[in-house]
């Protein structure tokens, strides 16, 4: 006879209160709007790594992209330079909304290393930029540590940082329930 764990309850309680906090919490504005700045400087950050992706992304200067998860609405449009700024505009060139609605399954599926799935509306040669963009830049955040710390130390942390994230996408890879989605019991 199997004797059940006394925090079975936690298993499936955890997961549904982690979805409910995630949909539920609403930061304040400001933190939202300064978030959301940091977030464009670090993309920016990384498209300078990558002078093809800048010539790309200035052919499309004044195009206007949308991107929506959720509550959360980044409109971006890229400059001369090739870089992304901030936009307030209405309507868009370009709207990726990703349909994945659970915030667990959506950082689940981000670990392992898949794409989201996204709904894709408007300029088709614009979403064909922004695939590639997707597909061919990465952020070196070896780079960047060696600038701070040196070569060496900068290598070893990644190297570290590389081994911690492998396993960690192993263990979301293997865990029971690891497709829970949003109002589904386990």
């Amino acid at each position: 006879m199997a004797t059940q764990s006394p925090f079975s309850w936690a298993a499936q309680a955890l997961p549904q209160m982690a979805t409910r906090l995630a949909t539920d919490f609403q930061p304040p504005a400001w933190v939202v709007d300064e978030s959301v700045n940091r977030l464009v400087s670090f993309l920016n950050h990384v498209l300078m790594s990558e002078p093809e992706a800048l010539a790309r992304l200035a052919r499309q200067k004044g195009q206007r992209i949308e991107l929506v998860w959720e509550r959360v609405h980044l409109q971006l449009s890229p400059t001369p330079a090739g870089l992304l700024e901030r936009g307030h505009f209405d309507g868009f060139d370009l709207r990726l909304t990703v349909t994945e609605q659970s915030p667990i399954s959506l950082a689940s599926s981000l670990a392992r290393g898949d794409k989201p799935k996204v709904r894709i509306e408007g300029d088709v040669q614009l979403a064909a930029e922004v695939n590639w963009l997707i597909d061919h830049v990465r952020w070196d955040a070896e780079e960047d540590l060696a600038r701070l710390i040196g070569d060496a130390a900068a290598h070893t942390l990644a190297q570290t940082a590389h081994k911690a994230l492998e396993a960690l996408r192993g263990f979301v890879a293997r865990r029971p329930g690891a497709d829970l989605r949003r109002g589904s019991a386990a």
